[in-house]
């Protein structure tokens, strides 16, 4: 199926948030999107059942994690999303959801990559700071087919409009240089650089302040 770029484009100046049924599409959706992403194929095993894995881990944080708290905005029509929390809601999860979470990260990880997710977790953690209340970016992706048109740009560029208003930082990661300038465009500027080992990818975190 054709994907009509132009109206993903203007969908996303107004995207719509994600309900509980349209959480299948966004999984599928930002795996595609994830697929070339460095710190997923560092933390997860190869082979033929990746893709399936890190579909399991979209569906289950999109359900346990961020249905809850988060605000899910994709263009109507999907085929991108972005996912932001707020930091008051971050923390350290129920040991319920700890629980549930393990079976989900081994299928992605296998027991030879587990420790990558464990550190990766760390160094998030570690340099993510909860003392000023902030919007955070967990993640905003674009299906392979739609990017390089500034559907994600649009999407990003709708959230930010309104955290301006409300006078709100922002705050994300990143592992892709051409994604740092990317948000730089968009008010972020760097806040720290870290590898999560030492064959880790090299990531930055951002920061944003509102703008007038």
């Amino acid at each position: 199926m054709s994907l009509d770029i132009d109206l993903m484009r203007r969908s996303a100046e107004t995207p719509v948030r994600a309900a509980d049924a349209d959480f299948e599409r966004v999984a599928r959706d930002l795996t595609d999107a994830f697929t070339d992403d460095p710190v997923f194929n560092w933390f997860s095993r190869p082979g033929p059942g990746r893709e399936a894995a890190r579909l399991g881990l979209f569906r289950f944080l999109l359900k346990e994690l961020f249905g809850e708290d988060g605000e899910i905005l994709t263009p109507e029509g999907g085929g991108a999303a972005a996912v932001w929390l707020p930091s008051e809601a971050l923390g350290p999860n129920p040991i319920l959801k700890e629980l549930q979470a393990v079976p989900v990260m081994l299928r992605l990880t296998g027991f030879g990559r587990i420790g990558r997710l464990i550190k990766q977790r760390e160094c998030m953690d570690h340099h993510h700071k909860l003392d000023r209340p902030h919007a955070y970016l967990s993640f905003l992706g674009v299906t392979r087919a739609a990017q390089g048109h500034g559907v994600g740009s649009r999407l990003l560029a709708s959230k930010t409009r309104e955290l301006d208003a409300q006078g709100r930082p922002a705050y994300l990661e990143t592992a892709t240089e051409r994604n740092v300038a990317l948000y730089r465009r968009h008010g972020f500027e760097i806040a720290s650089e870290f590898y999560p080992t030492a064959d880790g990818p090299r990531q930055w975190t951002m920061w944003r302040e509102p703008q007038a």
